[in-house]
């Protein structure tokens, strides 16, 4: 095969001068370090001193196609996931702009008629934000594809010339492939250090006493946070303080608490699920509960929206969901999905409910439409636990509470990885942080440990018994207060890491 001539495109692909696209390069400017075409030298490099002919000058210059082949290759897999995060982050904007016009028409509600020309300020604002966020990154995502499409192009240029005698065009893949890497390097350079965009709405507290001095009704805000920590979900967490909170409802002493469930809705207030006293609770910043409803909590709870939770609960042998709502501070209990098998866990991601059985994982839509039966496990116990979503929707993770397990699957539900390690025992809650930090419960064990992002191997134990762990069931990270979030079997009291 060395033999072989290359093709017309690849050999197309890379005698092409990148500027005049009707050229062939021919030459090298020395003096510039950069592959030209006749009309290169002649509009750019005629005052150079050393412009060289490729054939005459590289004709016995041996070029390591590997490694050129091996460094492409390393670029592109760094691409393809500042292309994944730009994906992601597009889909950020679209939700935060959801959920943020929905805390726009709350505060609406509160006004009067006179308001419709302040939501109408306000609304174009947000949308003129928005069309400008999505089309940055649209540019940045068709910049990345056409890089990614060179390198593919180079790289398969490399392949076949690997074995050939053709020191020309082995010349010019080298120099045209370190060009591109040079490009590539520049483009990652300059987007990982960008900021991932999303939108928030602050609403004006004073609005109805100065209800004429202001221009809308509250301010958008575009939050900001850097790539190279959103988008490093084998980060390790250090915990800095561990601190413990008793989260008991006054004249509720009898009853002591399970938290199996926690989760951060609006504001970044906090909602857990408490399985012993049968409610869910709405926590303030100081930890203390402000808010409940009644609820024959079965499992685990997770957001839906800015101002909705879904929580799997049973009456007797009636299982479902139950959605609960936050307005005015208060917590509200809305529609429920009746469902045909066992609720446990539970995990919201891009319009559709995870939902597992303890043998079995399920998807459905948030109309409770049963979309597939992703995973079944049905060797008896609790082998399909709680359940949590990568960012990206690509991963799902299952706790196996028998074997001790992590399971990663894939999103039509293949099983890609099973973890296990003598840290976590009898694994029950399992979380995901937005940057994409995998968190496990390890009951019998008194741990939550960090896994990296394939679910293959442990990144560190983040909390132990002597950090005051006894039967951890469920964990949740806080992003705005930098914190991981314990609940406890049958303990009143949380444990908040911070970290």
């Amino acid at each position: 095969m060395s033999k072989w001539p290359l093709t017309k495109n690849v050999e197309d692909f890379l005698q092409k001068c990148d500027i005049h696209k009707e050229n062939k390069l021919e030459m090298l400017c020395q003096d510039h370090s950069q592959l030209c075409c006749t009309k290169c030298v002649l509009l750019q490099h005629r005052e150079c001193t050393s412009v060289t002919l490729i054939s005459e000058r590289f004709q016995d210059q041996p070029n390591d196609l590997q490694q050129l082949f091996d460094k492409v290759n390393t670029i592109r897999e760094e691409l393809n996931k500042l292309h994944s995060f730009r994906e992601g982050s597009i889909q950020s904007v679209e939700v935060s702009y959801t959920e943020r016009l929905q805390e726009i028409r709350e505060v609406r509600q509160k006004l009067n008629a006179a308001l419709d020309a302040l939501e109408k300020t306000t609304l174009k604002e947000l949308d003129d934000l928005r069309t400008s966020l999505k089309t940055q990154l649209h540019t940045d995502l068709e910049n990345c594809n056409k890089l990614m499409e060179d390198l593919n192009k180079l790289s398969e240029a490399v392949l076949e010339l690997c074995g050939k005698n053709n020191p020309d065009m082995s010349f010019i893949a080298n120099r045209k492939g370190m060009d591109k890497i040079k490009q590539s390097e520049g483009f990652l350079k300059e987007n990982w250090v960008k900021v991932a965009s999303t939108l928030s709405f602050q609403d004006n507290t004073y609005i109805e006493q100065y209800l004429f001095k202001h221009l809308v009704l509250g301010k958008i805000v575009q939050r900001a946070q850097s790539l190279t920590a959103l988008g490093n979900p084998n980060q390790v967490l250090n915990v800095k303080q561990t601190k413990e909170y008793d989260i008991g409802i006054p004249n509720d002493s009898e009853t002591t608490s399970n938290i199996i469930g926690i989760c951060v809705i609006s504001c970044d207030k906090l909602i857990v699920a408490d399985g012993s006293c049968q409610m869910v609770n709405l926590l303030d910043n100081h930890y203390k509960v402000i808010s409940h409803c009644d609820v024959r909590v079965s499992g685990d709870i997770c957001q839906i929206s800015a101002s909705e939770v879904a929580v799997t609960a049973a009456e007797g042998k009636t299982y479902g969901i139950q959605f609960i709502s936050l307005h005015s501070g208060k917590l509200l209990k809305g529609r429920r999905l009746e469902l045909r098998h066992l609720c446990d866990g539970i995990a919201h991601h891009d319009g559709h409910l995870y939902v597992t059985s303890r043998s079995a994982l399920y998807k459905y839509s948030l109309t409770g439409e049963l979309e597939k039966k992703l995973y079944e496990d049905l060797s008896g116990g609790i082998t399909v636990g709680q359940c949590a979503v990568s960012p990206t929707g690509d991963k799902i993770y299952v706790t196996d509470y028998n074997r001790h397990q992590l399971l990663t699957l894939s999103r039509d539900g293949t099983l890609l990885s099973t973890f296990t390690d003598h840290e976590l025992q009898n694994s029950l809650g399992v979380h995901v942080t937005p940057a994409g930090q995998v968190l496990v419960c390890g009951y019998s064990s008194n741990t939550i440990i960090q896994v990296d992002e394939e679910g293959k191997r442990k990144l560190g134990t983040i909390a132990k018994q002597k950090d005051g762990l006894n039967g951890p069931v469920s964990v949740c990270s806080n992003s705005a207060t930098n914190s991981v979030i314990v609940g406890q079997y049958y303990q009143t009291k949380i444990i908040v890491l911070e970290v």
